[in-house]
């Protein structure tokens, strides 16, 4: 499923890590699953230890008696060591925030975000940049091409929305004129299967196309409320159990107005 048992938050002490952390506690919440800080710190600076233990203060601080586990781990890279981290702990999503200098209101895909989008073995959660939760997830959009691994993303959400009552949306783009009517008949076949994997009656499940010259712009022509989570699956050049995302899949990301998780190939 999206969400199983055991969210991974990978913390800093700035912007892009708070919202981050909200993020991460409100996934938790909402689904009752145990929830671990991480602060990855250098084994190249002494001082990086005592950086890291106060980043995870300020995290306890900010969760306000919500229980968690705070990690501090030392790693040469951020990516890694919320890798390793996770593998460790049995963590199956990593939630990380989006650095500085980006969009407001988009996600902005950092050094640790590409690393982890090419070689995560769990699932990832992208926190747009200025983005504050209302609740839990209201809606589960996927992004679906007719491929085996989008067919995993649709019995991997729908699960998820059946369990948590969460509306499902299948959504596929149409860009630079592209015929609209072979992508309907697409979906028809995914929402048939997002039925027959969970038994989401037809009025729970809907479908959508987007168009648009590009791909930003069909993104931002389908129709996008407040608590919506955007579900990606990986490329079908992805190693099983892994993530890794193709060109046209980082521009989807790059234009969603909204959170979004990448799933590794092969694991539903």
């Amino acid at each position: 499923m999206v969400i199983r048992e055991h969210v991974l938050a990978g913390y800093v002490d700035d912007a892009g890590g708070r919202e981050a952390l909200a993020l991460a506690r409100t996934i938790a919440e909402v689904t009752g699953a145990r929830l671990t800080v991480a602060a990855v710190h250098s084994p190249e600076r002494a001082a990086s230890v005592v950086e890291a233990q106060a980043a995870l203060d300020h995290a306890a601080d900010l969760l306000a008696g919500f229980p968690a586990d705070l990690v501090a781990h030392e790693s040469r890279s951020a990516s890694r060591g919320l890798s390793v981290l996770a593998s460790r702990s049995g963590a199956d999503l990593i939630v990380i925030g989006s650095p500085a200098g980006g969009a407001h209101g988009r996600v902005n895909l950092g050094g640790t975000a590409d690393h982890l989008l090419h070689a995560a073995t769990q699932a990832v959660l992208l926190t747009p940049a200025g983005f504050t939760p209302s609740g839990g997830p209201r809606r589960f959009t996927v992004a679906y091409v007719r491929r085996p691994q989008c067919d995993e993303a649709v019995v991997s959400a729908a699960g998820t929305a059946a369990r948590l009552g969460v509306p499902l949306r299948l959504a596929t783009l149409a860009v630079d004129g592209a015929d609209p009517d072979p992508l309907r008949d697409d979906l028809a076949l995914a929402l048939r299967l997002a039925g027959e994997s969970t038994g989401l009656a037809a009025g729970e499940v809907e479908a959508a196309i987007g168009e648009g010259d590009d791909v930003a712009a069909a993104v931002e022509d389908l129709d996008w409320v407040e608590g919506d989570l955007l579900i990606c699956a990986s490329s079908e050049d992805a190693p099983v159990h892994r993530v890794f995302l193709g060109e046209t899949a980082f521009k989807v990301v790059r234009a969603a107005p909204c959170p979004v998780s990448v799933l590794p190939r092969g694991r539903t």
